[in-house]
């Protein structure tokens, strides 16, 4: 049976590929508990992987949620399995890269928003649909669109249902960088080859710092840095060395 999701590890960067192309990635139950299971994985993995990339096979990120399968049966293992796998993504103690190109809607959108940032192609497109559908968001858009793109330009999304481009998503905070289609993965791939270069120590102490400072005020994010930042990592004495002997 063709795995849903598979992981590849090359040089401390794994790379999670939504695996239904003939589907347009769209997100069953059973594609989020082999991606649930693969995070679990990488979380645990801090000495060999330094870095995620979430990607989709083919021409989309993923069309979004697979209603077609819910109504076919297919069933998560719990009632918010999907939104807690987001939050593990989020959780990752790792850098987690979103390779988006073509669609990005609704559920594809909020898995993409549990990454740490999100690299588009000039195909991509952004969009929440929830609306047409008589739904209401519970992967976490009400949260992390607005925190991301700010409170109004998040409502327009999702009031009107409009996609953005991958430069549209770009100018809107929504995503860091658009490229061309053909120069996407290898973007990303520099870009995660430039993240692991850096000290793994640091890179889990920014990221952890930053993401739980945002619940703070100014002042109490700066107090919760000087209070919890773990200082020097167990590599800085080599890295002094190394910089000292050019």
């Amino acid at each position: 049976m063709t795995a849903l999701v598979t992981r590849t590890d090359v040089d401390g960067v794994a790379t999670l590929t939504l695996n239904r192309p003939e589907s347009l990635n769209a997100l069953s139950p059973s594609m989020f508990v082999e991606l649930r299971a693969h995070v679990d994985s990488i979380s645990g993995a801090t000495d060999t992987i330094g870095c995620v990339v979430l990607r989709g096979a083919g021409r989309s990120f993923s069309a979004g949620n697979d209603i077609k399968a819910i109504q076919g049966g297919d069933r998560a293992p719990s009632a918010h399995f999907q939104a807690e796998t987001i939050d593990a993504i989020e959780a990752l103690p790792q850098p987690v890269i979103a390779q988006v190109q073509g669609h990005c809607y609704t559920g594809a959108l909020e898995l993409a928003l549990g990454c740490d940032f999100i690299v588009a192609g000039e195909s991509a497109r952004f969009a929440d649909t929830h609306g047409k559908w008589s739904m209401t968001p519970t992967w976490g858009m009400s949260q992390r669109l607005p925190r991301r793109v700010g409170a109004a330009r998040a409502k327009q999304m999702m009031f009107t249902g409009t996609p953005l481009s991958g430069r549209e998503a770009v100018e809107a905070g929504l995503a860091n960088l658009c490229v061309a289609d053909d120069g996407l993965e290898s973007t990303v791939a520099g870009m995660a080859a430039t993240i692991i270069a850096n000290s793994w120590h640091t890179l889990r102490a920014d990221k952890q710092l930053v993401n739980e400072g945002q619940q703070f005020t100014l002042r109490e994010g700066l107090a919760y840095e000087r209070r919890t930042s773990p200082g020097a990592g167990p590599d800085m004495a080599e890295r002094l060395k190394a910089f000292g002997s050019r």
